[in-house]
Formats: structure tokens, sequence, C-alpha cells
């Protein structure tokens, strides 16, 4: 494979999963903060967050870039239920929602135990239907990526939300700040991103694996640590490797946690997602710019 210098390859594995000839395409431009991407497979068509612009961007591949929502109540992460619905973390509105099909919007968790939820940040569906989010304190901070407020949950958790019921569990409570999650293809790994390194460099940058038990989440342990950066946006592909945002670009982690190799990008990357027809196209929010590059791995989450 002819040298590409967007590539680093710490392990041979890594090879097999990238595109040696493929380059990595700037598609858009025009962000504070580019967050959240989720691709819709039966819309061939791209959502990410541009969270300070309070907005939400959409890319086609013949229609360019269009707004998808504006005001977005600072939304960040997103993604897909399994009827094809978008969801939603909002940091300004400081809940969790759903787009339904007719455009209109259901709130789906908002408060536990009486008391408003931190700043929802990234989410993920499990096949379930069971809707699992982080709520670090990002959107509270200052008034950039939401509204200035003091937390009023004592930590900051991660809630898995039983939309049937409405039944919101926190199943981790130990974490500095929740970041990005995923699951392991056959959904027995829950992956959370720690990145509390972020404003306090004693603090964690690395992501941690849980068990996915009837009651929740359990055995959680250290699954890797981010070497430049911190530890945002996270996703799996069919064979179980970690993708991970990192400040230099993007980390791929064996499912043994070995780092095997990155793709450098310009700016500093927040989240990333598979998409296209195939799923072999991966999209990467990174600060002011949405990328795309062609990989050999295909996305385990659904489209």
């Amino acid at each position: 494979m002819a040298r590409n210098p967007i590539y680093q390859i710490h392990d041979p594995r890594f090879i097999r999963l990238i595109v040696g000839s493929a380059r990595l395409e700037e598609l858009y431009s025009g962000c504070r903060w580019a967050e959240g991407p989720v691709w819709f497979s039966d819309a061939n068509q791209l959502v990410w967050s541009d969270i300070p612009n309070q907005r939400m961007l959409r890319w086609a591949p013949e229609g360019g870039v269009s707004v998808y929502r504006q005001p977005s109540n600072f939304a960040n992460g997103n993604t897909r239920d399994r009827q094809g619905r978008l969801v939603s973390c909002e940091h300004g509105s400081r809940r969790v929602t759903r787009t339904e099909i007719d455009g209109s919007i259901t709130v789906l968790a908002e408060s536990y135990h009486g008391k408003r939820l931190n700043s929802p940040n990234d989410v993920v569906v499990r096949s379930d239907d069971t809707i699992w989010f982080t709520d670090p304190t990002y959107g509270i901070l200052s008034d950039y990526e939401g509204y200035r407020a003091e937390p009023e949950q004592a930590s900051r958790n991660v809630y898995r939300l039983k939309p049937q019921t409405g039944e919101l569990d926190a199943v981790v409570t130990d974490f500095n700040q929740p970041n990005g999650l995923a699951f392991s293809p056959d959904e027995k790994i829950l992956y959370v991103a720690d990145s509390g390194a972020s404003h306090d460099d004693s603090l964690p940058r690395h992501i941690r694996a849980f068990d996915v038990v009837a009651a929740g989440l359990a055995n959680g342990r250290v699954f890797a640590t981010i070497d430049n950066g911190i530890p945002d946006g996270i996703r799996t592909d069919v064979n179980g490797n970690l993708w991970s945002s990192a400040g230099d670009g993007v980390h791929c982690f064996a499912p043994d946690g070995t780092l095997i190799g990155k793709i450098l990008v310009p700016q500093t990357v927040a989240n990333l997602t598979f998409g296209g027809p195939s799923r072999n196209r991966l999209f990467i929010a990174a600060t002011n710019s949405l990328y795309s590059l062609y990989v050999a791995a295909t996305g385990a989450q659904v489209p």
C-alpha cells in the first residue's frame, strides 16, 4: 500500500481497515463547533449539529449543505432509533428529544428524581429500544454551548431510558464528564468516553467498557486512553474495532484495547459516524468542518 500521510499505522491490523488511496475530503467548513453526525440511509443524507450556532445542518451527496433545524436548542449528539426517528441531546433545554416522522418533537427525558438534567450530550439506542445517554455539565458551564447554570444533579451520569414506560435509571454515576458512547456489535459491551481532562489535565481522558446486564451495567474497566486530546464521540465497526475522536484526528482501537492506528485530521475531532450506502464512509465532525473518508471497515450502528 502506498504511503498516505493521513494515516499512522501502529499495528498491521489497521492496514486492513483503511483504503490507502483514499483522501480526506472537507465537505463543509462554516461551523463553530461541529458535533453529533448521524446518517440517514433512507434519505441518503447526513445530519449534524453546529452547537454554538444553534443549528443542525444537512449534507447530501447531490444537494450539498442546507439547514436542517434552527434554532436547535444547542443540540449536540444525535442518533436514530429502530423506527428511524431522530433522537437528540439538547444542551439548551437540558433534555433528550425525539423527532417524530411528522416533524413534531417528543420530550423523552429532562429530569431525574425531580431535578433537571445537567446537559445531555450523546446518545445511542439499543435493539431493545432502550435509549442510553450521557449527562455531563458542558452545556451549563457557559453561554456558548447552552445556558450557564448550576447543576442540580449531584453527579454526572450515564442513563438508560425505557421509552415505553418512561423509566429512567442512572446506570453509572462515577464519571467526571461522561461523553460519547457506543455499543459493541453484539451489544454485550457499552463503551463510554470520559473527557474530564477537557478542563482539568489531571482528570481522565479514557474510554471505559461495561458489560451490559439486565440490571444495567457491570464490570466497569478502562478500555483505552487517548494520547492526544480527549475522547469525545466514539463508534464501533462490525468487527468490534472502536473508532474515537481525539485531538489529532481519529484513533482506532482493536477489540482488545490496542491502539492500532490513527487518521490525522487538521482540526480537533469531536465526533464521527459511519455512513453511505455501504456504511464504509467515515464522516468526521472536527471543530469548524465536516470531513469524510472512505475506509475498508463497515459501521456497526444502525444507519
